[in-house]
């Protein structure tokens, strides 16, 4: 087995760690639910590198949080990047002030003598007011009697402060026990709270550099960490990106042929039902048998997306008098009777064979046979910056969604398919989509 594709690191590549701004992220740890959360930061992988329980207790946490420059440096190998670096001494005046806003109780474990005490009346002191349940220091002789104190003190959260990989285990040990919603792991967070240690001044923290003020102050115990570490995790990141990336291009490549041949076979055994279908819908309404329209594909691009007509050649017209009859919850426009569709229209959509014209585009390289559905650009102006990971890849004929019931699903569900899709897309999924797809169109659920 790969050990390497158990680790943390592989979570941080993949960018499935918490992804957000501080207030967003207080406002979820402090949202009253049980939670279990670990900062990671290089230093954390490489220890879970060669530390297989530590590698344990950190996967098992609720809430991975990104720390320091060095995950923000993997994250970009990806062409990704966090919104914000989540370290724990930024996080830990927003987090203080909003559980006394909220008047929660915060207990402080860890630290030398004294730490855990001091770093309580800085809190104190920035936040009038403040609940502290208690304090002990990070010199544990019974952990089932500090536990017990702990639940004694009825504390709402606790912060650990033993450095990785104590912390953790000592979390992942008691999880159960602990009745505290919130545990984290929060490192030398007490020192530098206490006064113990100098922090980096904001203009070093600012351009990811605070890791060589550490190094500064404290050469002797930290060089290993940083002039051995450092190089060694970016290594680590580096050769994950590779993976990635070189799996990413190959399966691009795969898709592609795939997508070619089964489009240009399908075009030539359905050209029948083309010359059928294209002379119902002419023979019904005056225009021509096909539709096209500018739809948004992969990173934005637009393109030209063909399909039978459907719709009376009025219908785009008629289309600001219908919008408040949309039987969608949100961007898109879907109506179930929708007056604009003609007969032979309403048998195709309901049958979906209206898209089989998007073969072509297929075979073009602009869509996918499977991949989220191209969305018009006045849709895609409105999604928030989430609905746009839609975008992410090619668009295509059938999806997700399209097989676990169309328009009958809301749609951010459709958007959470089609995301999860991207996340995992695989050449063995498609394939599993594509042959649902007819007992989806043979069900008819959703269509219209």
């Amino acid at each position: 087995m790969d050990r390497e594709k158990n680790l943390p690191h592989l979570r941080v590549c993949e960018m499935t760690m918490m992804d957000a701004t501080r207030r967003d992220a207080v406002a979820l740890l402090l949202d009253g639910a049980r939670r279990r959360v670990a900062f990671i930061n290089a230093d954390c992988v490489n220890i879970a590198a060669r530390d297989e329980e530590y590698a344990q207790d950190i996967e098992g946490m609720d809430l991975l949080l990104p720390d320091g420059s060095g995950l923000a440096l993997a994250a970009k190998m990806l062409g990704k990047r966090f919104t914000e670096n989540l370290n724990g001494t930024d996080l830990f005046p927003v987090l203080c002030a909003e559980a006394n806003r909220q008047g929660k109780s915060i207990y402080f474990l860890g630290g030398a003598s004294g730490i855990a005490e001091r770093a309580a009346e800085a809190a104190i002191r920035a936040n009038p007011g403040l609940r502290i349940a208690g304090t002990a220091h990070g010199y544990l002789d019974d952990e089932a009697a500090t536990v017990a104190r702990i639940n004694e003190s009825g504390a709402d959260i606790v912060f650990v402060a033993m450095g990785a990989p104590k912390q953790e285990a000592f979390i992942a040990r008691h999880s159960d026990e602990l009745q505290a919603s919130l545990c984290m792991g929060v490192g030398g967070l007490f020192d530098f709270i206490a006064g113990e240690k100098p922090r980096a001044p904001a203009a070093i923290r600012g351009v990811g550099m605070e890791w060589a003020w550490r190094l500064m102050i404290e050469p002797k115990r930290l060089a290993r960490r940083y002039l051995v570490g450092n190089p060694v995790f970016l290594a680590r990141a580096a050769r994950m990106a590779w993976r990635e990336r070189s799996r990413s291009i190959l399966h691009g490549v795969l898709k592609r042929i795939m997508d070619f041949m089964l489009a240009s076979v399908a075009l030539i055994v359905l050209s029948p039902f083309f010359v059928m279908a294209a002379l119902a819908i002419m023979a019904e309404s005056r225009g021509g048998a096909f539709f096209t329209q500018t739809r948004v594909g992969k990173n934005g691009k637009t393109f030209r997306m063909v399909k039978f007509r459907t719709m009376y050649p009025d219908a785009e017209s008629r289309l600001a008098a219908l919008r408040q009859s949309s039987d969608r919850d949100a961007i898109c426009f879907k109506m179930a009777d929708d007056p604009r569709v003609t007969r032979i229209g309403g048998f195709l959509r309901k049958t979906s064979l209206d898209e089989f014209p998007q073969l072509w585009n297929v075979i073009r390289g602009e869509m996918s046979l499977v991949g989220p559905r191209p969305a018009l650009p006045s849709e895609v102006a409105l999604y928030s910056q989430e609905e746009r990971e839609r975008l992410a890849g090619a668009p295509g004929i059938t999806c997700l969604w399209q097989i676990s019931g169309r328009a009958d699903l809301k749609f951010d569900k459709q958007v959470d398919l089609d995301i999860a899709y991207l996340r995992s897309s695989s050449i063995w999924l498609d394939i599993a989509i594509i042959v649902l797809t007819p007992l989806a169109m043979i069900s008819r659920r959703g269509a219209y």
